[in-house]
């Protein structure tokens, strides 16, 4: 019962940490749910799933303002799902050690661009 406290203290930490620095949740989301014990496979699927409501509920908010142009939202949900289908079978013949590192490099980017981002907007 205590991991599930755990876990949804550090989601909320790491969703307010996402939404002030502008990063999506699942770069943080990863680490803490490998930390409480998930594999890297695991927490990289966990996370992937816990979009699917925010997703929704944008469309649906932003539907209502006219911001969703849909031929091209369905054709970036088609590719995506494509994209999610071949990125699952590569992660499962990935061993553990391989993905974390990927992962790894993937928040290295992330940072950069963060920083880089960060220091043009420097007057």
């Amino acid at each position: 019962m205590t991991t599930y406290v755990v876990a949804a203290a550090l989601g909320v930490v790491a969703g307010v940490l996402a939404g002030l620095f502008g990063v999506g949740g699942g770069i943080l989301f990863v680490p803490i749910l490998t930390w409480i014990g998930l594999s890297q496979l695991h927490a990289e699927a966990s996370s992937l799933l816990a979009i699917i409501p925010t997703v929704l509920v944008g469309v649906w908010r932003q539907q209502r303002y006219g911001n969703v142009r849909w031929r091209p939202a369905v054709i970036l949900g088609v590719a995506s799902i494509a994209a999610a289908v071949g990125g699952a079978q590569l992660a499962v013949s990935l061993p553990e050690a391989t993905l974390r590192k990927l992962f790894a490099v993937l928040m290295l980017g992330v940072a950069a661009q963060i920083g880089w981002r960060a220091h043009r907007q420097q007057p």
